[in-house]
This record gives structure tokens, sequence and C-alpha cells, in this order.
């Protein structure tokens, strides 16, 4: 089945590191449609970045940034991957339901940790983080935001799959 032939956009969400970038960018190729990584688009409008804009402005300067997107955006056939923390501020959840198919991408805390040891430096809310403490804070994060993330249309379990494997079962789904 063809992206263009249903008219939806695909929209990742899930915690970092659960690889919405990577499987987003995979999904467009396979769907030969655009993708969009929100923190990305952030990044360029304001000129630096995520972990700047957090140190600078702070996390809800940076949130407003995400809503503006999601309102003043026109996605058409478009994979978007989003921050981790889009969907749970305000409204986000459910403006990213009304645009498109939301699928979380999820994995367990121990596994989270592992993917995301060696990016904590360019990760504001991790940079300080490792061990036992990352997977305590991811831990306590999910559960935070279990709430918004499970409301999406569909939940994929990343645990033990490869980038691609989940792509594929992406496709499979939609």
């Amino acid at each position: 089945m063809i992206l263009n032939e249903i008219k939806e956009n695909i929209i990742l969400i899930g915690f970092m590191g659960s690889a919405k970038t990577s499987v987003g960018k995979l999904l467009s190729r396979k769907f030969k449609v655009d993708f969009i990584d929100t923190d990305e688009v952030i990044e360029k409008k304001e000129g630096t970045n995520i972990q700047k804009l957090f140190q600078e402005k702070g996390e809800s300067y940076f949130r407003n940034l995400e809503k503006e997107l999601l309102i003043h955006s026109d996605f058409q056939n478009t994979v978007i991957s989003t921050g981790g923390g889009m969907p749970c501020f305000g409204d986000n959840m459910k403006l990213l339901n009304s645009i498109g198919k939301t699928i979380y991408l999820y994995a367990t805390p121990k596994e989270l940790a592992r993917r995301l040891e060696n990016s904590r430096k360019e990760r504001p809310l991790l940079k300080t983080l490792k061990g036992e403490d990352l997977i305590k804070f991811i831990e306590v994060k999910l559960e935070e935001r279990k709430f918004y993330y499970e409301q999406a249309k569909l939940q994929i379990d990343t645990t033990l799959l490869s980038q691609k494997e989940i792509a594929e079962k992406i496709v499979k789904l939609v």
C-alpha cells in the first residue's frame, strides 16, 4: 500500500531513543513522501539547537514553539517525527491525532537507556544522568507521559526490533 493512496500523515511519537527519527526516514523513503523531524524544523527556524534553546529560553518557550508548529503547519502525506515531550503539553496530542495516524513507539526503560547512553550530552534532560539514574529518570518520565502517549492510534513495542523491522511493521499496519 502506498501512503499517497491513503492521504494520511504518519506521526511517530514516543520517548527519546524510541527510533522515531530513524524509522521516520525509512518510512518516508519507502512511501516516497516527505519526512519532517519537528525538533529539526524548530532548530532551523530558531537558528540554534534544542539544547541551547532549553538553556537560554527555557522549556516552556520551546514547548510553545512546538505548539505553534502544529497549529500553523499544513502537513500532507508526510511522515512526522515529534520531539519526545511534544504530545504531553497542552492539547498537542489531540492536535496530532487530528492531523494523521499517530503511532507510539515504545521500549523498556532499560532499552531506552542503552540507546541513549552515547547521546546524553546533546539531550538537555539527560545530560547529567547515567546508569541506574538514567533508567530511573526514564521510568518516571514514561509514567508521567503514559496518559498522552497511549492516546496514539497505534502502539508498537520497539524493544527487540531493529529500525528496519519497526518500519516494516508500520507499513503493514497502515
